[in-house]
């Protein structure tokens, strides 16, 4: 014996109604089956509406029960032959009469009692069952229709009916021993009963309750010892998490009853606990399935199960927690709280969800459904008025808008280190926890979050603990000028190595310019130029405004900014993403080379808040400079000096400076190769070679502002006065000037390099002629170069040499950092 149990969006429309058929015949034919159905999608939700507009005297009522009608009666002409229709249309049209009648009572008492909601709620099962039954008749396949209250007995506890199962399980096996009497064959035809509706010892019709029609399974199931007990749904079984939440969801083949139970109690919609006790009293496995994929194998839920490889089953959430904090020091050493708090809570029935309290006894905390709060807190502060009264604690703190957050696994009891797992996660990802819980069955670790954290937090733990070892990047990008689309193509053209061999899905899901912003949680498409529209942002901010309030608000994991401009307006958002644990990568100087307390800052929320904040691009484009002067710092060495060529449009510009043509000429060809910064002053004029010697000398462990920074320029005034046109005009009025440095360098066998300099804690920058001994003699074209002078390193500098400009190098420097935070 089987017992098929089908939801009410497995029977949502005269479509579905064919599959849950067609499941049925096959089951049918292999064994003697029992069926049991929900309403139609929806309809039990319309039958309340309908009695409580009825109670309120709002005659829409009407309106509600020709819509259920309706719905019905379009399932019947949609199901059945011609000449199948009147009779089930007849009944149909009875029961809706019916229902009317009851519903005008209401209307003219303005009464609801729970009696009279079940017998409204019972017609929405009766019209399913008996349509169900007549397609089967139609479709050749005999079947029996059973009305469950001649089955199923209970009190008199309407909407919430308890089970009296001795007579219940005698009811069933009597009836069901009849049917097979009556049988050559001892595959009996298909039963088809309605489930959730039961009836008390008078006959009263009653309800089962939340869950009804998968308790009235089990009761099936476990009255008739059957050999499975089948339910199924619209998802093919349950779920390593949500999928609502999560993508790359896995289904979970085999599972305990324990573990269901958990995963159900903290949020998982397949099974409703106390629904399926019958059947686990007796050890009969549940089947989940899928009616829109039968082929799907399912759950299969059982005593025991052979997955011992698999520590953690699944993950859950339940959302609208509202948290109640009972604090004080009177509470220390007194018996009697802890009953007096569950005492005024269970008066008020009030159902508490999860319970935590500290070892010093100075506080205990327990989770309530959200909608609750208030009540809790006029009842226990009730409750304990004369110890508030007195200071002996504090009146009850309720804090909303909260979440449980729960890892389900039986085999977490036989592995350390899961709950560590799981908060190091978390805390990664800046979800902060308000309370914890753990049973002593270690079968269940349960953390209460903001709601807010909830998509983030579920993403994180599956990815720790179901994922096949690869993470998801997302990353937020703003500036796709030279740098940033060579940045945009090297994302798209290493996106698979990234994946194959690194186990990085890095995906770029915001990018914005100097105006608008584009967002696809799933990832833009990096293969065509992206278009970035408006209609993200609001005027009243900038851009970058904007696009700090949409990271927040997503609040997606492994969230990376990326700055690759030179405004101040982006790094001013810096503070608060970092709040925010989201990582930052800058190209941006500004940020590093601004007040030495604000650099201070950065560094810290970055530490604090368990963010990266990494900008290698910001001395030397794709040299690994700043990475390997924190190598040394970090391994105990100590920076003694530093010398460098830092700049390589001042390089390329000397070393191609000749007097055969205009020294701006050679600059400004500087500028059309993505060497120059986009305003070439601040190369020319030696502040971005200040800005980069100042950041070596703060990473280097030496408090230094940008005015401690002796810059010798040697560009005359009026060069840096107006435009960049105007820049460019001064320079070409100025060559003989630059002539001149140039060939009192040449007459003395020297060339000219723009050098910076740090030693004895003070730094310098300038343009000095060197001889070809020089360490920086034989710089090439646009190339960089630094010498680190340490303890180890005294004689012999530490040399990091190569190209410092251009706009291929420098995206793939920023790409270096994205990796180095992705893999943190």
């Amino acid at each position: 014996m089987r017992v098929l149990k089908f939801g009410g969006s497995s029977v949502g429309t005269a479509e579905y109604i064919e599959k849950v058929v067609k499941i049925i015949q096959s089951a049918s034919e292999k064994d003697s089956c029992a069926v049991v159905l929900s309403a139609m999608q929806g309809t039990t939700d319309s039958l309340i509406e309908t009695g409580k507009l009825a109670e309120n005297g709002d005659e829409n009522f009407r309106v509600k029960i020709k819509e259920i009608e309706d719905k019905h009666f379009e399932a019947v002409r949609n199901l059945l032959p011609v000449q199948a229709k009147n009779g089930i249309l007849s009944f149909v049209k009875k029961q809706i009469n019916e229902l009317e009648n009851i519903c005008e009572g209401v209307f003219l008492l303005r009464e609801l009692s729970p009696r009279t909601l079940d017998r409204i709620t019972s017609f929405g099962e009766i019209l399913s069952t008996k349509i169900v039954s007549a397609k089967l008749d139609s479709s050749g396949i005999e079947n029996v229709w059973k009305d469950s209250r001649e089955l199923i007995k209970t009190n008199s506890n309407f909407t919430k009916a308890e089970v009296d199962f001795a007579k219940t399980d005698q009811l069933i096996k009597n009836f069901f021993a009849g049917q097979i009497q009556n049988l050559k064959s001892k595959i009996q035809n298909p039963v088809i009963l309605p489930g959730f509706i039961a009836s008390d010892a008078n006959g009263i019709t009653t309800t089962l309750g939340r869950g009804g029609s998968d308790y009235t399974g089990a009761i099936l199931a476990a009255a008739l010892d059957a050999e499975v007990l089948e339910i199924w749904t619209d998802v093919s079984g349950m779920m390593t998490a949500d999928p609502r939440i999560v993508r790359n969801i896995k289904q979970i083949p085999r599972i305990t009853y324990r573990e269901a139970m958990e995963l159900s109690h903290f949020g998982a919609k397949v099974i409703y606990p106390p629904t399926i006790q019958p059947v686990l009293r007796q050890n009969i496995p549940i089947l989940i399935k899928n009616t829109f994929a039968p082929e799907d194998s399912g759950t299969f839920i059982e005593a025991e199960t052979s997955c011992e490889n698999e520590i953690i089953r699944g993950i859950t959430s339940i959302d609208k927690i509202a948290i109640l904090s009972l604090e004080g020091a009177g509470m220390v050493g007194i018996p009697g709280f802890s009953k007096r708090l569950f005492d005024a809570l269970s008066r008020a029935k009030i159902n508490v969800i999860l319970i935590t309290q500290s070892s010093s006894e100075h506080s205990i905390c327990v989770g309530i459904e959200e909608k609750f709060g208030e009540a809790a807190k006029q009842i226990v502060d009730a409750e304990f008025e004369y110890e508030i009264a007195v200071g002996k604690i504090e009146p009850l703190s309720v804090e909303d808008r909260l979440s449980i957050l729960a890892l389900v696994g039986d085999n977490m009891r036989n592995h350390t280190g899961v709950s560590g797992k799981m908060f190091s996660a978390l805390g990664a990802q800046g979800v902060n926890i308000r309370a914890i819980a753990q049973g002593s069955s270690e079968r269940n670790i349960s953390a209460v979050i903001e709601s807010a954290d909830v998509k983030k937090a579920v993403n994180t733990l599956h990815e720790e603990f179901f994922s096949d070892n690869k993470r998801q990047i997302n990353l937020y990008i703003v500036g796709v000028g030279t740098v940033g689309k060579k940045l945009l193509a090297q994302l798209d053209q290493q996106k698979d190595f990234l994946s194959e061999q690194m186990n990085l899905n890095v995906r770029v899901v915001g990018l914005a310019n100097s105006k608008n912003i584009a967002f696809d949680e799933h990832g833009i498409d990096l293969s065509e130029p992206p278009t970035i529209a408006g209609g993200l942002t609001d005027d009243s901010k900038n851009v970058s405004e904007n696009l700090a309030d949409l990271i927040i608000e997503k609040n997606l994991r492994n969230s990376i900014f990326v700055d690759v401009t030179a405004s101040a307006d982006v790094v001013e958002v810096y503070p608060k993403l970092l709040k925010k644990s989201v990582s930052l990568i800058a190209c941006n100087k500004i940020a590093a080379s601004s007040e030495y307390e604000n650099y201070r800052k950065l560094k810290d929320l970055a530490r604090e808040y368990n963010a990266n904040f990494l900008f290698e691009t910001n001395v030397g484009a794709g040299l690994p400079i700043i990475n390997t002067l924190n190598d040394l710092t970090r391994s105990g060495d100590k920076i003694t000096r530093i010398e460098a060529v830092l700049s390589g449009t001042l390089n390329f510009a000397f070393n191609n400076y000749d007097g055969s043509r205009s020294f701006s000429s050679v600059v400004k060809q500087a500028q059309t190769e993505g060497y120059t910064e986009p305003d070439p002053r601040l190369d020319l004029s030696g502040t971005d070679v200040a800005r980069k010697i100042l950041i070596l000398a703060r990473e280097a462990g030496f408090k230094l502002e940008m005015s401690d920074i002796e810059n010798a320029g040697f560009l005359p005034e009026s060069c840096l006065m107006g435009s960049v046109e105007d820049f460019y005009n001064e320079m070409e009025k100025h060559e003989n000037y630059f002539r001149e440095l140039l060939e009192n360098a040449k007459n003395k066998g020297l060339s000219l390099k723009y050098i910076a300099s740090f030693a004895g804690g003070k730094a310098s920058v300038g343009l000095q002629s060197i001889d070809s001994k020089h360490n920086f003699a034989n710089l090439s074209g646009k190339d960089n170069a630094v010498l680190f002078y340490t303890n180890r390193y005294a004689d012999l500098p530490l040399v990091v040499k190569g190209a410092g400009a251009g706009a291929d190098v420098t995206a793939a420097g920023v790409f270096a950092d994205i990796i180095r935070a992705a893999r943190i």
